[in-house]
């Protein structure tokens, strides 16, 4: 287990870049606490997988450092940082036994035998192939060889930190959440520092301690699943978390209110003078549609998924989406929508703008 540092560290696929549209990877300096799980979630494209392939050792950063435990490892080899990495595809041992293949790095290691086998088991009734142990990998489904590539990862207790890019693409849904809630257990159990790649926000959310949301290369905010929802640090993260994600409106701010297209929103914060682009962003959760109060809007379609209702609407040339209870009533006459003003945020450029108490 180990804390792992990103120092100054950015990443180009260009041999000179010249610019930071260049860069793959922009400038990061973070600290990931030794025995957390965190979750790097993004849509593709963002740098999630580079990034992980320069904590594994299997990319080299074009500038800065990577430190475990405060030493330096950026130009150390794979094995030297003592890291376990499943990939998006699983890798196996077509000729071994499933056993054979999660006792592979132990054995490599000189671990003892008794040792191995008490693993191996405890591995194999994890990833529920206790019956399959002495078969051949060969023939094999897909998702079967992908959890011998998990179980493979995780059998080593003794791991600075355990990699995982994208590792249940291939796993059918049910087992999803098994596999999930097991890795979550296992974290729980031993502590292992994780990292986790995906661009499901579900699995994020339900893996990791801490998610670290990334967007055109860059960390645009680290926070618990609570955090994500409850104050976006970046529209991105506003958009990406949350089903549907937060609505973003143009806006002009003045002092506690918001104007929008000559409409009076309060805020529950005040705001100095605002440049650049500036908008609000409320979640559909906080937005309630209503008769005659509010900002005018027009309907366009009320979906009905079961625990909830989601209300489709326009506002002055923007969708706006606002979720309503099980059991409210639709009537035609509801062309209003009210904000929870304690839940309004004011973004300029994308970023949060914190406001005074007011």
């Amino acid at each position: 287990m180990a804390k792992i540092t990103l120092d100054n560290l950015a990443h180009s696929y260009y041999p000179n870049p010249k610019s930071e549209d260049d860069f793959a990877l922009k400038e990061l300096n973070h600290d990931w606490t030794d025995g957390e799980a965190y979750a790097l979630l993004g849509s593709s494209g963002c740098g999630k997988s580079t990034l992980l392939n320069i904590i594994s050792g299997l990319l080299h950063p074009s500038q800065g450092r990577i430190l475990f435990d405060g030493k330096d490892v950026t130009n150390a080899s794979t094995a030297d940082r003592n890291i376990a990495q499943v990939f998006q595809f699983p890798v196996v041992y077509d000729t071994m036994t499933v056993r054979d293949n999660l006792a592979f790095p132990l054995k490599n290691r000189g671990a003892d035998p008794k040792y191995i086998a008490e693993r191996v088991q405890q591995i194999g009734q994890m990833i529920g192939m206790e019956a399959e142990l002495g078969n051949r990998a060969r023939g094999l489904t897909a998702d079967a060889k992908q959890k011998i590539s998990l179980g493979r990862g995780m059998v080593r207790e003794d791991v600075n930190a355990l990699l995982f890019d994208e590792p249940l693409t291939v796993i059918d849904p049910h087992m999803k959440w098994e596999l999930r809630t097991q890795l979550k257990s296992l974290h729980h159990e031993f502590g292992h520092t994780m990292i986790y790649v995906t661009h499901d926000q579900t699995e994020a959310l339900t893996f990791a301690d801490k998610v670290v949301v990334m967007y055109d290369g860059r960390v645009v905010q680290i926070g618990t699943p609570q955090e994500l929802f409850d104050k976006p640090q970046h529209t991105f993260v506003g958009y990406f978390i949350g089903s549907p994600g937060m609505n973003v409106i143009p806006a002009e701010i003045a002092g506690k209110v918001a104007n929008v297209h000559g409409n009076s929103v309060k805020l529950g914060q005040a705001y100095g003078d605002l440049t650049g682009k500036v908008e609000i962003g409320i979640r559909p959760e906080f937005v309630t549609l209503t008769k005659g109060k509010g900002l005018p809007v027009e309907v366009r379609r009320v979906e009905d998924v079961g625990r909830h209702k989601l209300i489709r609407a326009d506002l002055f040339g923007n969708e706006i989406n606002i979720v309503a209870g099980e059991d409210q009533s639709i009537s035609p006459d509801m062309t209003n929508v009210k904000f929870d003003l304690k839940r309004v945020n004011v973004y300029v450029n994308d970023w949060l703008k914190e406001g005074e108490a007011a």
